[in-house]
């Protein structure tokens, strides 16, 4: 009884649903992955730890396809090659489990090193599925940019990590695996890169793949380092991998990881003050690798891997420089196809009353420098509405794009037509006098189609009037032409 009690003394329906919320699935996968983690570490190193290891590594397998389930992307290939590759991975643990707390021998290469090695390419085929740009040309910029990041990046991991690896080892083989490792995670870090440097793509679930990724080469790069220096592992180091197991699994189970191929195909946002500070310190890695080992006195200079580090950049930077100035001939093309497009009527395709203005502007100022003639018409479809009215509107359209079309081949080349505003029309004559120009303007007279007729205005520039002024005198003549009983071209007087 006091139970029910308790159950009616609640606000109402709204307030237990929220009572009963649960959280989302990734967080909880976090709340309960990240104690766990923190159990094995408590665990003495053996077989009970690597048993802990696996069943881990499986759990964050079975939750990125648990996440494919819940939320089902429409691209859901790239997902299940991403827990492919996490699984490869859980193999490479316990394979490595039995090798060292079960067979007690250490060999190098190891079944477990091929299966840790064959992950990479299934995860970088997943990631470039998921992160590749849709559309033509695809993100090269994206791809410059973290090939050039890359670049800089692998010179540092070969001074520090790959040669001393490599030296350490004996055998080919053994030399070879050694440096696949660092490989590896510069093409982990070379998606990362893609995936940070596409600003559109920064969904939640993209942090969380970038973050498993980064902990991922951070820890790779940790126990390289101390396996060249010590040659032993730190059973602290395994916490860094559980991680970013956690951090893979979490980002398919959150919500977001419907939408990362549509943020994908996004346009890509404009390079931001950050990356490019990134880019320009990037360049200069390797004559800083150089700098450095020459201040420290080293015996061994990698003068090679420099070389070849600054030429791969160079080149990168001047792919890089030509893809920036295809865009910009790009851009400056669609800027031209919409100022045309501003310029033009929709209606008839000729040029509309803004490029009048400006046109008839222009004329007049060249003629105030060389004193050629400049003449403007004005010309109106008589009895246009009476048209409209008996025919229709889709008639009345047809007739403005037929006498616009039949007008504009009567013209010469240097001549304007233009639509002023409905059935109005503007015609620009440079070079000719008043009655020669409206000799032009009667040749379109008789050339109206569909039997119609008009009335047009036609007035000289005194030379010193502005172009609403000229426009207001060939408009009087308009006026006059109309008042006169149509069908005929008035030349404007001058007006003193």
């Amino acid at each position: 009884m006091e139970k029910r009690s308790a159950v009616v003394a609640l606000p109402g329906p709204r307030a237990a649903a929220r009572s009963v919320r649960r959280p989302p699935a990734w967080v909880r996968w976090l709340a309960v992955g990240g104690p766990a983690v923190a159990g094995y570490l408590a665990l003495p190193a053996g077989v009970a730890a690597d048993a802990v290891y696996g069943l881990l590594g499986v759990a964050c397998t079975v939750a990125v396809v648990c996440g494919v389930r819940l939320h089902r992307p429409a691209a859901r290939a790239p997902w299940y090659l991403l827990a492919a590759g996490q699984l490869l991975w859980t193999c490479g643990d316990v394979a490595y489990g039995m090798y060292e707390d079960v067979l007690h021998r250490a060999p190098f290469p190891s079944l477990a090193d091929v299966l840790y090695i064959g992950a990479y390419p299934v995860l970088a085929t997943a990631l470039h599925l998921l992160t590749r740009r849709r559309g033509p040309g695809g993100d090269r910029a994206g791809l410059l940019d973290g090939a050039l990041i890359a670049t800089g990046l692998g010179l540092l991991s070969w001074v520090f990590l790959m040669r001393p690896a490599a030296d350490a080892r004996s055998g080919l083989l053994t030399q070879l695996m050694s440096l696949a490792y660092p490989v590896a995670d510069l093409m982990a870090l070379a998606m990362v890169l893609r995936m940070l440097v596409a600003t559109r793509m920064r969904t939640p679930c993209c942090w969380l793949l970038a973050a498993s990724l980064l902990l991922l080469v951070l820890t790779d790069s940790v126990a390289a380092s101390l396996a060249v220096a010590t040659h032993g592992h730190l059973h602290v180091l395994d916490a860094g991998w559980l991680l970013s197991y956690l951090l893979w699994a979490a980002a398919a189970l959150h919500p977001s990881m419907r939408t990362l191929p549509e943020a994908a195909a996004c346009r890509p946002a404009k390079p931001s003050r950050c990356r490019l500070a990134v880019l320009a310190t990037t360049t200069l890695l390797a004559p800083g690798v150089l700098f450095a080992q020459g201040v420290s006195g080293t015996d061994r200079i990698d003068w090679l891997a420099v070389s070849l580090a600054s030429a791969v950049l160079f080149l990168l930077v001047v792919v890089r420089v030509w893809d920036l100035t295809a865009q910009l001939r790009v851009q400056e093309h669609r800027l031209a196809e919409l100022a045309e497009l501003a310029g033009t009527d929709g209606l008839t395709g000729i040029p509309n009353r803004r490029t009048w203005d400006v046109e008839v502007a222009r004329e007049l100022a060249d003629a105030d420098r060389t004193g050629a003639p400049v003449c403007v018409a004005l010309l109106d479809l008589d009895r246009f509405k009476r048209f409209n009215d008996a025919h229709g509107h889709l008639a009345g359209d047809h007739l403005l794009r037929s006498a616009a079309a039949a007008w504009q081949r009567q013209l010469r080349a240097g001549d304007l037509l233009a639509r002023y505003g409905g059935e109005e029309f503007g015609v620009l004559v440079v070079g000719l006098g008043a009655e020669r120009a409206a000799a032009v303007v009667d040749r379109l007279r008789l050339h109206t189609p569909l039997e119609q007729t008009l009335s047009a205005g036609v007035a000289l520039w005194d030379g010193t009037e502005s172009p609403q002024a000229l426009l207001g005198r060939a408009d009087r003549a308009l006026y006059r032409a109309k008042s006169s009983g149509r069908n005929r071209v008035v030349v404007a007087a001058e007006e003193g």
